[in-house]
């Protein structure tokens, strides 16, 4: 047991600071002196944005990277749409302070993510940002539907050019439907050709398969050249819930592939952890958010090009144009902290969902990302016990079912799961939905026992 505790740790160490060792500071450009008002309350003027220089290119990457999938959202006439000024307030204000990396797909949003992301970022230069986009052909994978959704998402972002393109999520399906979504078809050879004509400047994959489906897309790196990689990288990943994480890491920086970070916050997750892990985090460093030790985590590693963050609040952007203005690089003291913490999260049975919404829609009706959203809440918030002694366990039944039929329409609540299995195959965190929703359901069932 001491000698596997042991090798945890070493591992956690080792993918997490290849390096602290020197990740290169330089201010991006372009992208002002920030102005954000410190913890304190003082204007604090004294950083620029972190980059990192992008190998193939020599372009100036903000390490911070703006996740367009979760734009703020407005109510008309009864539906939700994108709140497309308040976009577009947010998109000004991370060039003017340095982030010039935004992450959309055709299928964010509804589809509407690229067109929004578009209006906010048109009224910029166009050498002051580089835009990342994906090939999302999960359906519908023919050659013809394929280069429609690639020069569909051309015209949806008002550009002649792509820096950034990814083929999405691979992983899922393992190796067959990988050549079957990009081979077969000869959709990878078409990628290249626009990548040898300019139109497309960088070409890589975002991934959320296993060890052999990564080994192989490794193996066709001498004959494809996959200028950049996007991968999931977190604190908990790393030592818990995805070892494989680091590997991917070591992998990619072995080959001088840059890495882009997704989740580095797990959905928002390592910013809503339980009290006593909050107060953990912040006991050592007092004037920091909890969010950034996450955010510090992913953009230590020298070989990260950019960390993406889904920020739909002007607080959430401020906070991380701080931890980034400039990075700070963890160092060894407290990568064994984070080690220790993540040790402590571990203990508690929250679902691995990022809210990224692949799962849905539900043919049944489900609001599956809500329901696993707002059990997370209450187990974060110590709002989940079986021990019917226990003297809080009244007001935290009361509190569980109050907030979830607040959070979820009664209709599109767990109890209508009928284990269909649809949604598994998408969830990029092999999370087995039917059965998590079946374990909540029970425990909203005993809740309403002697009411």
């Amino acid at each position: 047991m001491d000698m596997k505790r042991h090798i945890d740790r070493r591992d956690f160490l080792k993918t997490s600071a290849t390096a602290a060792a020197a990740a290169t500071v330089a201010a991006c450009a372009p992208g002002k002196v920030r102005e954000l008002l410190s913890d304190d309350g003082s204007r604090d003027d004294s950083g620029e944005m972190t980059c990192r220089t992008d190998p193939r290119t020599g372009a100036k990457v903000s390490l911070l990277g703006y996740g367009c999938m979760r734009w703020p959202m407005t109510e008309e006439d009864g539906k939700s749409e994108i709140d497309q000024e308040k976009v577009n307030e947010l998109v000004d204000y991370a060039i003017e302070h340095g982030v010039n990396y935004f992450d959309t797909a055709p299928v964010y949003i509804q589809g509407k993510s690229e067109s929004a992301t578009a209006e906010a970022l048109s009224r910029h230069p166009r050498e002051s940002y580089y835009i990342a986009t994906k090939l999302s052909n999960f359906s519908n994978y023919t050659r013809e539907n394929s280069i429609l959704m690639y020069r569909k998402s051309l015209e949806n972002l008002r550009t002649d050019h792509i820096d950034y393109y990814l083929l999405h999520a691979i992983g899922n399906g393992g190796i067959d439907l990988y050549k079957k979504r990009f081979v077969d078809n000869g959709m990878i050879d078409f990628l290249m050709k626009e990548r040898e004509e300019g139109r497309i400047r960088h070409l890589g994959f975002s991934f959320h398969g296993n060890k052999e489906t990564f080994d192989y897309l490794m193996e066709q790196h001498e004959a494809i050249h996959w200028d950049f990689v996007q991968i999931q990288y977190n604190w908990v990943d790393a030592k818990h819930a995805n070892p494989t994480a680091g590997y991917l890491y070591d992998e990619l920086a072995k080959r001088e592939i840059p890495s882009v970070i997704m989740e580095p916050l797990l959905g928002g997750r390592l910013s809503k952890v339980p009290e006593h892990i909050a107060t953990r985090l912040k006991e050592k460093a007092p004037s920091s958010s909890v969010a950034s030790w996450a955010f510090r985590f992913a953009g230590t590693p020298e070989k990260v090009l950019t960390v993406l963050s889904g920020m739909t609040y002007m607080e959430h952007l401020e906070d991380n144009i701080r931890t980034y203005s400039p990075l700070k690089p963890l160092d060894d003291g407290e990568i064994k902290y984070l080690s220790e913490t993540s040790d402590l999260l571990k203990k508690y049975p929250t679902v691995p969902c990022n809210d990224c919404k692949y799962c849905m829609p539900c043919p049944y009706g489900l609001d599956i990302p809500a329901i696993l959203l707002h059990y997370n809440k209450c187990v974060n918030e110590g709002l989940v016990s079986a021990d019917t002694s226990d003297p809080a366990y009244r007001k935290a039944r009361r509190a569980y079912l109050i907030g979830y039929n607040r959070a979820v329409p009664r209709e599109r609540q767990a109890e209508r799961c009928i284990n269909c299995n649809e949604c598994v195959s998408h969830c990029p965190q092999k999370i087995r939905i039917p059965h998590e929703l079946s374990k909540i359901n029970n425990y909203i069932e005993e809740l309403k026992k002697g009411l």
